[in-house]
């Protein structure tokens, strides 16, 4: 788009079984959405085409390409977004090394970025939400998984090949259980809801407590889940406050190294085992200055992240946005509403 031009951009979310496309405005506003299945184990044409399903979908109903200034995309890893490559993420096998941007650039005449969605989250956050106003942002997700994007001086940062930022693979245990990427001890595998539920079931097996969460899960401890977790912690379940205090514990030891790398202006947490553990973010800073060397740790706010489940959206709207494009300094700092 050219110097000045602020229009309104399509943010893509691609996951393994489905694609939530919207438009959104210069300020981070998400004025429709629409939602397609993705073709993940199909030809690389399907996968495509599952895309741009979405994407002419908002097109017919926002007055065509004319009134869009950019295509914005989140795909999972691993990715290049310097080359516009899908790699080869293992939740879409249709795309290996495949041209993502350039194939939308050439259907649709118009600007495409691409990037994986902790890193567009991460500046999403920046632009419109939580992160607004700060120059540096550390950004986690933590649901089934645990990802993480940096934004530093207002850009995202790639590393030397674009692979950098995997934060939910840093090991804070080397004697830790395996995680599925092979190394021991990430946060990812610790902290993540999986890793809650695990911990939350071993504990019913070992202690036989009475505990609502065996209510919650019919009986079975083995079908606690991290949200039964939650839903248990919120009630003053003794065991459940037990599970997400040793969750606090492991998240502050890797945000204190986070914080000693990076030191960071914010941390924001967003995705669901975030906003159950909400109510214990103070805890966690509080846990700060014994988990790190730097003495100034507690000064560093750790707030909830602004967009929930449209991070997709606003994340690859960001990639595309006007600010962006032109490498623009922060915005004065108050979230807009989500939706017109």
């Amino acid at each position: 788009m050219s110097e000045g031009e602020s229009r309104d951009v399509i943010g893509v979310d691609i996951g393994g079984t489905k694609v939530a496309a919207g438009v959104v405005d210069g300020d981070g506003r998400i004025s429709s959405q629409v939602r397609t299945p993705m073709a993940a184990n199909g030809s690389a044409e399907a996968g495509l085409a599952a895309v741009t399903a979405a994407v002419d979908a908002l097109l017919r109903d926002h007055g065509g390409l004319a009134t869009i200034g950019g295509i914005g995309i989140c795909a999972p890893g691993p990715l290049d977004p310097n080359a516009g490559l899908v790699i080869n993420p293992p939740n879409l096998p249709c795309w290996r090394n495949y041209p993502l941007v350039a194939e939308m650039g050439r259907i649709y005449s118009a600007p495409a970025r691409l990037d994986n969605d902790g890193n567009a989250a991460a500046l999403a956050e920046y632009l419109w939400g939580a992160g607004r106003g700060y120059r540096n942002v550390f950004y986690a997700t933590i649901g089934t998984g645990i990802g993480t994007g940096i934004v530093l001086d207002g850009r995202i940062y790639h590393g030397r090949t674009g692979a950098a930022g995997e934060g939910g693979h840093v090991s804070i245990d080397y004697r830790g259980p395996r995680c599925g990427c092979g190394k021991p001890g990430c946060i990812e595998v610790l902290a993540s809801g999986p890793a809650i539920a695990r911990r939350a079931r071993a504990k019913l097996r070992e202690n036989g407590a009475a505990s609502s969460l065996l209510d919650l899960a019919g009986g079975n401890a083995e079908a606690v889940t991290s949200e039964m977790v939650g839903q248990a912690f919120a009630g003053g379940d003794p065991l459940a406050r037990q599970v997400l205090e040793e969750t606090v514990d492991l998240l502050a030891l890797w945000l204190g190294n986070i914080i000693d790398l990076l030191e960071p202006d914010v941390i924001i947490m967003g995705g669901g085992v975030s906003s159950m553990l909400q109510p214990l973010f103070e805890s966690i800073r509080d846990h700060f200055p014994a988990c790190c060397v730097n003495t100034r740790c507690r000064e560093i706010p750790l707030l909830p992240a602004y967009y929930g489940p449209d991070a997709g959206v606003a994340g690859g709207a960001a990639l595309c946005s006007a600010e962006v494009c032109k490498r623009g300094e922060p915005a004065p700092r108050t979230p807009v509403p989500l939706s017109m």
